[in-house]
């Protein structure tokens, strides 16, 4: 039995190489073909906005970036560079006739490892070098003022064997004497990101680059999904407050902090977030300079706490949380023109929503609508509208202009209008269903473009178990867990906000923690039973997809499912609790959501042996997709081989895709393809017509 689905898997892998597919519907290599916004800006007159498009060539298994500029007052679009290596980020800054855009981005290949600076006008969108930095420039961010730079470099403190013994140069090894020696993706690289000072002469050139870490073993900004909003200049141009983790055990602690430096001095760096033991970070100066507002975690430890608004002032020293009482988290805050309210999107209901905030009062109004993930990039001066994105599972992100008044929404960028307009598209709808406890569970649920509830037809279904733990299905648009290509490839997608994740209240939310395989998965069950009930599922073609945290959740379904599904893929799943927890690197994460080591026993240990993918084994039967990159430092690949060895002894129908040189998500062109490919062929086979 195994040959033969592995003959008739590598046969129709072959088929989907050669011929790809047609009709209309979204293939993996038109989601490659899409361009990706990556990046936008707005000028202080609100006239003028900046903006990257990334672009990809599968053949070249690279992509090149594109620089747009939109005059707000004609609506021309302008492509005022193309096919840049990257771009790193664009920012205004600067007044009057004097403001300029700032660009930084990379190299070409032959002018070596560097940044360039470039500079230009809305009036005269022609770009100009302004600086070149060899080692490469990241997050740059200019003073209000114009006349100051700041970026982050990293800067090597830590010596390699090699540095300890330089008679033996050829020497591969290293000496590890502390935990988070790798992290997410990468090793260690014995240096530390650090701030950048540059300031400009009276005549526009660039002087020497200052650190303002000199010394400091710690990153800004925080690794591994920090940027640009993790630091801000006064609006006065005087000092920057930045972010970063100054930890003696990094491994198992979440407290990042917020530190000021001045610029015209070297005085040491202020903390204003004493005694805050959770994640601090995203500093924002209020535009009359009275205040900070930053994002803050309560609760040390714990990774996916309530994501609040808190507001220091600069002249008492006081932090206040303006979002208290909301049962909600807040994400990128930001200022009214006037300083007293503030903005920021929010997890609602399988939406992500822009919602308004009085500093003072706390009154809160909706500003945002429909079945969106909306994201907020700045507010325009008059401080009526704001420059946003919009994306949903159907299409990615483009440029939107959204009154603050009414929710009135104006386009503003066009980038995949013309791929869409030759794309038969799926329907997305909600559902509620009732949970084992009595809760409601909200669902999405995505059908194939030729879908027709009255038709006799009876289609596969695939139930999508979320990653995370606590990370909600939103209106987002993935290029690999992409809703939108499993409909058009003929499958209808039942994917529930199960246990575990936000936006329905924190308590909702904080209930996975410690009962990774208890309530989260019988929603999963009882969400896939109710859908399964529709006279168009076909109930002998049921699947069960996840990644991360949804691959855990697709091995623990494989020992406890009771014969629900036909076939299984995990990618970069948890296999083994115990295992998993002593290869880890954010151990703040496994002592918060698992209780701590497995060695405490006691009611931790007993989770351990109740929720462990790996102790229910003997129950496999059903086919299963492994798949796992070698660079995943959170859920190391072990996990993956230790599954796929499970299922082969057990003489379970298994494939195992290996990705040699990625971590945990796939990033890179062919592979991602490829990916989809091998996906979307064992389904294929699996999930076969009964007739057949």
């Amino acid at each position: 039995m195994r040959s033969s689905v592995f003959l008739m898997l590598g046969l129709s892998l072959i088929c989907s190489f050669a011929f790809g597919q047609a009709d209309g519907r979204m293939t993996p290599e038109l989601l490659w073909k899409l361009g990706r916004l990556s990046g936008a800006a707005l000028n202080s007159k609100g006239t003028h906005v900046a903006y990257i498009v990334r672009n990809y060539n599968l053949a070249d298994n690279a992509g090149t970036s594109d620089l747009h500029l939109i005059d707000l007052t004609s609506g021309a679009d302008t492509v005022v560079a193309q096919a840049l290596p990257s771009i790193d980020s664009v920012q205004w800054a600067g007044s009057g006739s004097a403001e300029k855009l700032f660009v930084a981005a990379q190299a070409t290949k032959d002018e070596g490892d560097s940044t360039k600076v470039w500079t230009l006008t809305a009036a005269d969108p022609k770009l100009d070098v302004l600086l070149a930095v060899d080692g490469g420039v990241s997050n740059l961010k200019v003073s209000p003022d114009g006349r100051q730079l700041a970026y982050t470099t990293d800067v090597k403190l830590d010596q390699t064997v090699n540095d300890l013994y330089q008679d033996l140069p050829k020497a591969d090894a290293r000496i590890i004497d502390h935990l988070m020696y790798r992290h997410w993706n990468a090793w260690h690289d014995f240096a530390y990101s650090h701030l950048q000072l540059v300031k400009l002469t009276e005549d526009g050139k660039p002087g020497p680059a200052k650190d303002l870490m000199e010394g400091m073993r710690a990153d800004c900004p925080v690794p591994p999904f920090g940027g640009t909003e993790q630091f801000d200049w006064s609006p006065d141009s005087s000092e920057i407050i930045y972010t970063t983790k100054i930890s003696e055990d990094p491994a198992q602690s979440t407290d990042s902090a917020l530190y000021i430096k001045s610029t015209g001095n070297d005085e040491s760096a202020r903390l204003i977030t004493p005694n805050m033991p959770g994640y601090d970070r995203d500093p924002m100066y209020s535009p009359d300079g009275r205040f900070i507002l930053f994002h803050s975690m309560e609760r040390p430890g714990f990774e996916a706490d309530r994501n609040r608004v808190m507001v220091f002032d600069r002249g008492t020293s006081v932090n206040r949380d303006v979002t208290a009482g909301l049962d909600q988290s807040a994400h990128s805050a930001r200022w009214s023109p006037n300083s007293k309210r503030v903005y920021f999107t929010s997890e609602t209901n399988g939406t992500d929503q822009l919602f308004e905030i009085d500093v003072v009062t706390g009154d809160l109004k909706q500003i945002s609508a429909g079945r969106y993930n909306w994201e907020l990039i700045s507010l325009f001066p008059d401080g009526k509208s704001a420059l946003v994105t919009r994306q949903d599972m159907i299409r990615p992100s483009e440029l939107f202009q959204i009154s603050l008044l009414d929710g009135s929404v104006t386009t503003l960028s066009h980038i995949n209008d013309r791929a869409y307009s030759e794309l038969a598209l799926p329907t997305v709808e909600e559902r509620m269903v009732e949970a084992s406890d009595g809760q409601q569970i909200h669902c999405w649920v995505i059908y194939p473009p030729d879908f027709d509830p009255k038709s006799d037809k009876k289609w596969p279904m695939l139930t999508f178990c979320q990653g995370g733990p606590q990370s909600q299905i939103g209106q987002w648009f993935s290029y690999r867990w992409n809703f939108h290509l499993m409909a058009a490839n003929g499958y209808v997608v039942i994917a529930p906000n199960r246990r575990g994740l936000p936006g329905f209240g924190q308590a909702w939310n904080d209930q996975i923690s410690q009962d990774w395989g208890g309530q989260a998965m019988r929603d999963i069950l009882s969400a896939t039973d109710d859908m399964a009930n529709e006279k168009y599922v076909d109930r002998a073609r049921l699947g069960a997809v996840g990644a991360s945290y949804g691959g855990f959740t697709v091995y623990w379904l494989m020992g406890n499912h009771a014969n629900r599904f036909k076939t299984m893929i995990a990618h970069c799943g948890v296999f083994n609790l115990e295992s998993m927890y002593g290869s880890t690197e954010e151990l703040f994460f496994v002592n918060w959501d698992l209780g701590g080591p497995y060695w405490k026993g006691g009611e931790i240990g007993k989770k351990y042996e109740r929720f462990s993918p790996h102790r229910f084994v003997g129950n496999w039967k059903t086919p299963l997709l492994v798949i796992h990159g070698e660079k995943d430092f959170r859920v190391p690949v072990t996990q993956g081989m230790e599954a796929f060895s499970a299922a082969q002894l057990q003489e379970v129908p298994s494939r195992f895709l290996y990705f040699p040189n990625e971590g945990h998500w796939v990033m890179k062109p062919q592979n991602s393809v490829l990916w989809q490919r091998v996906f979307f062929d064992w389904l294929a086979q699996s999930l076969k017509p009964t007739d057949e």
